[in-house]
């Protein structure tokens, strides 16, 4: 089935006109939601807890900075965007007892709406916009007069104009200039949840380490090690991202692409298909949600132990020394910035 591909004529600001839009953050995706927003000639409003570190970054940029209740409580459209462990708490105690009837509240993601975290009453719209980039990337694409594609879903349409809001939202931060797709709240959350453990951030940093592993055991220098098997990660993934396998298959050497299809099923086999079966229907059964909620709930050991772990990998050992011979690269407090 074909998916719909709404562009900027599909759009119209108009429909958030006179109304006061609350951004609920101001990291990654907050920031650029709002500056995106507020560029796009909208009446916003940045919500984050008193003292915090974002109050000063929001006000050093020029936005309107409310605590949390309040903004709520002034708004029309109100975006959750602080991170997802936190915002059964935060929608309790500091948004739900300031909605309105016909207010609109929406989300980047549908993690706590999917798996009943957040429960919205019935006389609000419930929408999600999902920017498939990194904050700092889609504002810097917003910048560019170009833009980030989205994915945007309807949970709940009391007023009859969810939809409305949600293709005007996502032309106001740059992504119908690309390109929006309209799903659901599950397809959204089951997908992004896989992509992030199977592939993009679980499977190819196993498979990185794995392979940088390998070479060192054979006695091959760490140095090495890593350019071939990080470094070099980024010239490939820029290839995909701008032309898919066929460009990347295309750009490197008929060694490198005869190397890549004949020896690379014999490292992502049936049994590895296998696992990311199992991975996707933890995801769709809720227990990897619940995993969450409750790793959450004790405070994180086992995500303390597992980022502890990785920061003593040799491999970022060696990577911390390699990269402050190239001082142009981003930082990652640049990237947030």
């Amino acid at each position: 089935m074909d998916i719909k591909v709404y562009r900027d004529e599909d759009a119209s600001l108009e429909v958030l006109a006179g109304k006061k839009l609350a951004v609920l953050g101001f990291g990654s995706q907050g920031h650029a939601h709002a500056l995106n927003l507020r560029d796009s000639g909208m009446d916003v409003c940045v919500g984050v807890r008193p003292g915090s570190a974002s109050w000063q970054k929001a006000e050093a940029v020029g936005m309107v900075v409310k605590e949390i209740p309040d903004a709520v409580a002034w708004a029309d459209v109100v975006m959750v965007l602080i991170p997802d462990q936190h915002q059964k708490q935060v929608y309790r105690e500091w948004i739900a007892p300031h909605l309105q009837e016909g207010n609109t509240l929406a989300f980047a993601h549908g993690f706590n709406i999917h798996y009943g975290q957040i429960e919205p009453p019935p006389w609000v719209d419930v929408i999600m916009i999902a920017p498939k980039s990194p904050g700092h990337m889609m504002r810097r694409l917003y910048q560019q007069q170009v833009g980030t594609p989205c994915l945007i879903a309807v949970h709940q349409d009391y007023t009859g104009q969810a939809k409305q809001t949600a293709l005007a939202w996502a032309k106001g931060i740059g992504g119908t200039r690309a390109g929006v797709l309209e799903t659901t709240f599950k397809d959204e959350t089951e997908t992004d949840l896989f992509g992030e453990q199977a592939v993009l951030c679980g499977g190819s940093a196993q498979l990185i380490k794995a392979g940088f592993e390998v070479l060192v055991e054979a006695g091959y220098p760490p140095e090495l090690a890593y350019f071939e098997c990080l470094h070099e990660m980024k010239l490939i993934v820029d290839l995909y991202y701008e032309g898919g396998l066929a460009l990347m298959n295309y750009s490197v050497s008929d060694t490198a692409e005869y190397g890549g299809l004949t020896r690379g099923p014999r490292v992502i086999t049936a049994e590895t298909k296998a696992a990311m079966r199992q991975i996707l229907k933890e995801v769709q059964d809720g227990s990897f949600a619940r995993e969450w909620i409750e790793e959450n709930e004790k405070g994180q050991p086992r995500l303390k132990k597992l980022r502890e772990a990785e920061a003593n990998h040799p491999i970022e050992k060696i990577g911390k020394v390699l990269r402050g011979m190239m001082p142009w690269l981003h930082t990652k407090k640049e990237m947030e910035a």
